[in-house]
């Protein structure tokens, strides 16, 4: 493992000695990685283009965000900027470095995309998007190549999980009542929490080293980090909760027909990103923060409330304001 870790640093001290003219495209395929990106892509095909696409991209990249959380501290590797003094941080990470976030939501989200597309060239831009955003990852210098391969091939696996199991697992979903489907809804956000928790508690007494720590503060804007926090894994599981559960709702309601002229089609988009900001920004300065149990429970259900707008309130909203109608009368 250390001959790959040192085979990694090599790379990456490579890619960083080519100059600094990189920075700003690495950090521009960096942010095409970002939650921040998703944040605002996924919700705007939901409520602008394609409902169902929408919400299976939010709900394939929070299965992906649970798994990587668990995985992480199961790994529990270091990034390369943690052990090596010569390696220049460009971005700050709190988390562990293996597998890679990026390179596994990447596969998730654009391979999701290519496939709703169904066009050629969409799954080549995709697989360049890919590759390009994991080699943003190395110049960077927050994760090791075998950080970023291990992300490609757990994003390779589940989406195709995804893909082969979506149609008869919604098959068997849609068989049951409303309380129900919540009900399998919970225990599925549920569920990713617990992997997070048992990969922890494996971990037993094991701390994060001194040195990680000390090198780790060298990022621009560091907060201190904390590799074992739960917080990722529940943030994760309350959105997959929240937008199952206002897609459970929704198709009470009728379901959401997204046609209608630019102006309107803006209109939704800004007006379910004020809710989005609202939420996000107002709950988390009346929530308690950390990884209190109590923290915890008050995070889930701020990132729950964010799914269940983007999927259940925010189109009621539509419907109010005559912005959009359910695609179904008969609801």
């Amino acid at each position: 493992m250390e001959a790959i870790l040192t085979f990694g640093i090599l790379l990456i001290l490579w890619l960083q000695a080519l100059g600094g003219w990189l920075a700003g495209p690495m950090q521009f395929f960096t942010f095409l990685g970002n939650e921040e990106f998703y944040l605002l892509v996924a919700p705007a095909v939901f409520w602008c283009f394609n409902p169902a696409v929408g919400l299976r991209l939010g709900i394939s990249l929070m299965l992906s965000g649970g798994v990587y959380s668990a995985l992480k501290l199961a790994l529990h590797g270091p990034r390369p900027y943690w052990i090596d003094p010569n390696v220049q941080p460009l971005s700050s990470e709190a988390s562990f470095g293996i597998p890679s976030g990026h390179a596994q939501n990447a596969v998730i989200f654009w391979g999701q995309l290519a496939r709703s597309l169904r066009r050629n060239w969409a799954w080549v831009l995709a697989i360049l998007l890919m590759a390009l955003i994991g080699l943003s990852r190395l110049y960077i210098g927050v994760h090791f190549p075998s950080d970023v391969a291990a992300g490609w091939l757990v994003g390779i696996l589940l989406l195709w999980l995804i893909v082969r199991l979506e149609a008869p697992f919604l098959r068997w979903f849609r068989g049951f009542p409303t309380a129900t489907q919540v009900t399998i809804a919970l225990g599925a956000s549920l569920v990713l929490i617990l992997l997070s928790a048992l990969a922890r508690l494996a971990l037993g007494a094991w701390q994060v080293p001194t040195g990680w720590i000390e090198l780790a503060g060298r990022a621009p804007e560091a907060k201190p980090i904390n590799p074992l926090a739960l917080s990722g894994a529940v943030t994760a599981a309350a959105v997959l909760f929240g937008m199952a559960c206002g897609a459970i709702l929704l198709e009470r309601a009728g379901w959401l027909d997204v046609r209608g002229s630019a102006w309107q089609r803006l209109a939704r988009y800004l007006l379910g990103l004020v809710g989005v900001v609202i939420l996000w920004t107002g709950l988390d300065l009346i929530f308690p923060s950390g990884e209190t149990l109590i923290a915890l429970v008050f995070r889930f259900i701020r990132y729950g409330s964010i799914g269940l707008w983007i999927s259940y309130f925010a189109p009621l909203l539509f419907f109010r304001l005559k912005l959009a109608a359910p695609a179904r009368s008969d609801a």
